[in-house]
């Protein structure tokens, strides 16, 4: 406003001073003096300044959704929330698979070592096998026994031991009516070639003592005692079973 009062009174005043001349100042003069100050940053209020200063941190932020509908925000926040509940559900599921899992791999084993257990002999021609039958310390006892002069108590011992474990701790296919011949091939199956060769100079020397008519020679007994822990090692169960029982002869 004060732009255009002040061009105004310049028109005025030009008007004025050539009033006296034989002709009026022609209209487009008057025009190009308003449109330069028009034109003048300083008079027309269109002067910019820039200045710098602290940016606030606290200042809200413009809504980047803003211009989305509020519906389409709506199904946005639905999926995220839909999607955390999904993932929670999914991880309930495989844990419960892996439980449900594990619950039948341990009834079905237990079910196959109960079955297992109810296959394996508990006598092998009349020689009683089971490991609660035998002393902790089998080698140890039919030493005791050779070193009285019972050595085919002695041989008796270490034969069922040798079976017991054979059948309880390497597996071996052994049952009720094997015969010598048969044990020595099974073991040889069961065991490395060290603990066979054992097995077969034991199934000798036991052989020499019941049907040979002779007597086993004393040295191979106590020699026998000496190796049958090395070449028939008991499992961690049997030993600790066979720990609790009391000491038996043949």
């Amino acid at each position: 406003m004060r732009a255009l009062l002040l061009a105004c009174l310049l028109a005025l005043l030009s008007h004025a001073a050539r009033a006296a001349e034989p002709a009026a100042a022609p209209l487009a003069e008057v025009e190009r003096v308003v449109g330069e100050m028009r034109s003048d940053p300083a008079i027309n209020g269109s002067h910019l300044e820039r200045q710098l200063r602290w940016k606030r941190t606290d200042e809200a932020k413009p809504d980047r959704n803003g211009k989305a509908p509020h519906w389409l925000r709506q199904i946005a926040t639905w999926l995220g929330e839909a999607g955390r509940v999904l993932i929670w559900v999914l991880g309930a599921i495989a844990i419960a698979l892996f439980v449900l899992f594990a619950w039948r791999w341990a009834g079905v084993r237990s079910e196959a070592l109960r079955v297992g257990a109810q296959l394996r002999p508990s006598h092998v021609n009349e020689l009683d096998i089971r490991p609660e039958s035998l002393p902790a310390d089998i080698a140890g006892s039919a030493l005791a026994l050779s070193r009285r002069g019972e050595h085919r108590a002695a041989l008796s011992l270490l034969y069922r031991g040798a079976l017991s474990r054979l059948v309880h701790d390497h597996g071996a296919a052994i049952d009720a009516a094997s015969t010598e011949g048969e044990c020595v091939r099974l073991a040889a199956r069961a065991l490395p070639s060290v603990g066979s060769a054992y097995f077969t100079r034991l199934v000798a020397a036991w052989q020499t003592e019941v049907y040979a008519g002779r007597g086993a020679d004393p040295t191979e007994i106590v020699a026998l005692c000496g190796g049958f822990d090395a070449h028939l090692a008991p499992s961690v169960g049997t030993a600790a079973h066979a720990s609790r029982a009391p000491e038996a002869a043949a």
